[in-house]
């Protein structure tokens, strides 16, 4: 792909619920008394009042992003700016099929995104607690029209309260599709990279005598989409996906986003990230190493994590946010 054909537009999308909004409470309640669903505790809606930050860091770090879709229920903070041309404000009732609303289950609204009009072919996915901590480019994100990622085999966590459910699913259906031993002679190279780290291209190797996907490397920071990805796994396994999005709450039944990024990873349609790139850090376990990585732009991407760990929220929120304030203290053009 030559110099031209890299200035396709990339979008960015990031999701975003005020867990405090009273309309929003009111018709969550009104389903989840009768729903027998098992996720929804305080931990996945509270608010840590850090979005403006997020925007700050775009702004700051990203300058060259073509346009933001921020995906809301229907709240937007008081103090955004929607008359911003680069800033699309999107409400599920836009791009979410009639039959699968309301809905409280963020996979049934990730793996609709794809739906989004005027959606580029090339996006990015934000968590709203994933942030931009330093400079990135274009090439973060897509080289030569391909998402960047890290292809390492790993073993599924099935931890109390965890996404390893939906990784588990998610990988079931990727061994239904894809021969791992094919996919690793097809795609040597994307998947023997010396910027994963020996670490990881040792375990990679271990774990492909088993013969099958056992699951995969996941640092839980941006994930680089291809819109097209989105349609093709939407047209192979449309009863998967029709099933979860039917769960007005998460399910451990559920597949998520991730099914679409194993699968660019499967087929070999993306180009090799280094692991540096990014980092997770949990609040109330990793808040030191938070603290450094902040103040000292270390990763380009960094994701900080709500659970149910945290022991003061309002405390934490306050250190966390005096941080950013530190940090990107100047007003975005997103900000009224």
């Amino acid at each position: 792909m030559n110099k031209k054909d890299d200035n396709f537009p990339i979008d960015f999308i990031i999701t975003w619920v005020d867990g405090n909004d009273p309309e929003w409470l009111k018709e969550k309640n009104k389903y989840a008394s009768a729903s027998l669903h098992n996720d929804d505790g305080e931990v996945r809606y509270r608010d840590w009042d850090n979005l403006k930050y997020w925007f700050r860091a775009i702004e700051k770090f990203a300058p060259w992003v073509h346009k933001i879709y921020f995906v809301t229920w229907g709240h937007i903070p008081a103090w955004l700016d929607v008359s911003n041309p680069r800033l699309q404000i999107v409400k599920h009732q836009d791009f979410i099929p009639g039959k699968y609303l309301p809905t409280f289950n963020s996979n049934t609204i990730e793996l609709n995104l794809h739906r989004i009009e005027g959606l580029s072919e090339h996006f990015v996915y934000f968590n709203d607690d994933v942030f931009l901590n330093s400079n990135v480019e274009r090439k973060d994100f897509f080289i030569n029209g391909l998402p960047r990622d890290i292809m390492a085999l790993d073993c599924i966590a099935f931890g109390k309260n965890s996404a390893g459910l939906f990784n588990a699913n998610d990988v079931g259906i990727i061994n239904d599709h894809f021969d791992v031993c094919e996919c690793f002679h097809l795609n040597f190279n994307k998947w023997m990279n010396s910027g994963y780290g020996m670490k990881l291209m040792l375990q990679t190797w271990f774990l492909l005598h088993k013969c099958w996907f056992t699951g995969f490397y996941y640092q839980h920071v941006t994930a680089a989409y291809l819109k097209s990805t989105f349609e093709k796994v939407w047209d192979e396994e449309p009863d998967v996906l029709d099933e979860t999005c039917r769960c007005r709450f998460r399910s451990t039944q559920n597949v998520n986003h991730w099914l679409m990024k194993y699968w660019q990873l499967a087929s070999g349609n993306f180009y090799p990230q280094k692991k540096k790139f990014g980092q997770y850090f949990e609040i109330g376990n990793h808040d030191e190493r938070l603290k450094e990585a902040l103040l000292k732009g270390k990763r380009k991407v960094i994701c900080i994590n709500d659970t149910i760990k945290v022991r003061d929220f309002t405390r934490e929120k306050d250190v966390i946010n005096e941080i950013f304030e530190k940090k990107l203290p100047e007003k975005s053009f997103f900000e009224r």
